[in-house]
């Protein structure tokens, strides 16, 4: 068990709705919480994160370096079992799988998401940083809109997962709220946990998939679930609200593609994430 991941839980209430319950040998116990749900189905993103806190305890490197995320059914709120294997371990990076599972009443199981990750020590890395990325262009973060800025957007379901997020967006990409899309495929704007808790690697698996879906942008209304999604992530984040960035380039044949990208405080490139999902019907 990697010595980094501890099996107390803080007060965040992200970290109470992440943990995982040791069952036997790389067999965890999970409660999925309805208060991260968005129109009536669990957040992907959560669900990622509560995988990677279940791997990190399976393995002996403590951070997510690569998660790559197959959706097979929606997840619903309620009790769900995951297991993991270990694929591989070594000196710096180790590898495993995991999948996470609900029961109907008659004991049936369904399998919910199935994850192939790599883990690491972030702390670990070279400083050594050459690109050409830079952090998006957005208003600073009193200029941005929260949802008490305006009128709510008419989608029908539950956004109860936006109770427990402080995300104010970019308003050159908040057209669709008012029925005036941009059409461009583009959702920008800052993002933090509502209960003031900082961003870590485990949180970052949840902020790359937050913000509203970019098919919102393409005058799409609707859920846009999640076929497929690989993270990558690339520093532990400075404290202090994330910049998000996310576009969409071709939406064909009922998918789209939504490109991330986490900038933390200190403009430094903290998580990309590139995913497949079906467009809203």
């Amino acid at each position: 068990m990697a010595q980094a991941v501890q099996a107390s839980i803080g007060d965040s209430e992200f970290d109470r709705d992440t943990a995982v319950t040791p069952r036997t040998p790389g067999v965890y116990d999970a409660e999925l919480s309805a208060g991260w749900t968005i129109l009536r189905a669990v957040n992907g993103g959560y669900l990622l994160a509560i995988l990677g806190r279940a791997l990190a305890h399976a393995l002996p490197h403590p951070d997510p370096f690569t998660v790559s995320a197959h959706y097979l059914s929606a997840s619903q709120p309620g009790p769900a079992v995951i297991r993991t294997e270990t694929v591989r371990t070594g000196r710096t990076l180790s590898t495993g799988q995991a999948s996470l599972f609900q029961y109907a009443e008659d004991g049936t199981e369904t399998e919910r998401i199935r994850v192939l990750a790599t883990h690491g020590d972030l702390d670990a890395l070279p400083d050594d940083v050459r690109t050409s990325a830079t952090p998006p262009r957005i208003p600073p973060y009193g200029k941005c809109l929260g949802p008490a800025d305006g009128p709510a957007p008419d989608i029908a379901g539950s956004s109860e997962i936006m109770n427990r997020l402080a995300i104010r967006l970019d308003p050159a990409t908040v057209g669709w709220v008012v029925g005036a899309p941009s059409g461009k495929g583009e959702m920008r704007g800052w993002f933090a946990l509502a209960d003031g808790r900082d961003a870590d690697p485990l949180s970052l698996l949840l902020t790359v998939d937050a913000l509203p879906p970019t098919s919102f942008d393409l005058g799409l209304k609707g859920w846009t679930p999640t076929i497929e999604l690989t993270t990558h992530i690339r520093s532990r984040p400075a404290p202090g609200p994330l910049r998000v960035a996310i576009t969409t380039r071709n939406l064909a044949g009922g998918f789209l593609e939504e490109d991330a990208e986490v900038w933390d405080s200190r403009d430094r490139l903290v998580a990309q994430s590139r995913q497949l999902a079906r467009a809203p019907r």
